[in-house]
């Protein structure tokens, strides 16, 4: 295992993020472990946080073209981690959605680049797939994306 990611869990588990015990997942599915992104409530944690996903995005060799964040804890991420991945090198265009669309002002359901190419959707957790299958990531159905085992 690279050492970042030694680290990573090192770090979830000093935030408290990473908790041990009998959960159930979204999906119902029962799990060992919980993983609550939204610990990383600070400025400091936040970043050092997408710190790890720009290295795990680039230590993984999935082609991408872009990044997309679904709403909501997906927002800040794919934010974060396109500012992390700039640091290192590798500027990309990011988008993400909201969970209904807005009729007014700019209107729409996507807010940031267009959807292009090859999509890397970043979130918090991933289980069984139901929150990228949802109707709230509808604008991705259809385009080629990358799903990683970050």
């Amino acid at each position: 295992m690279a050492d970042f990611r030694k680290d990573f869990i090192a770090f979830c588990v000093e935030q408290s993020v990473l908790k041990f015990g009998q959960f159930v997942t979204k999906s119902g599915r029962t799990t060992p472990y919980f993983f609550n992104a939204g610990l990383f409530n600070t400025g400091a944690a936040l970043e050092r946080l997408t710190q790890f996903y720009a290295k795990a995005i680039l230590a993984s060799g999935v082609h991408f073209d872009m990044l997309f964040g679904p709403a909501y804890k997906g927002i800040v991420l794919v934010s974060t981690a396109a500012i992390a991945l700039a640091r290192e090198g590798r500027n990309v265009p990011f988008a993400f959605n909201r969970k209904e669309a807005k009729s007014h002002g700019e209107g729409g359901e996507l807010i940031g680049a267009p959807l292009a190419a090859r999509v890397l959707i970043v979130d918090d957790v991933l289980t069984a797939g139901t929150a990228c299958a949802s109707r709230s990531t509808s604008s991705l159905w259809g385009r080629p994306a990358c799903v990683a085992k970050l």
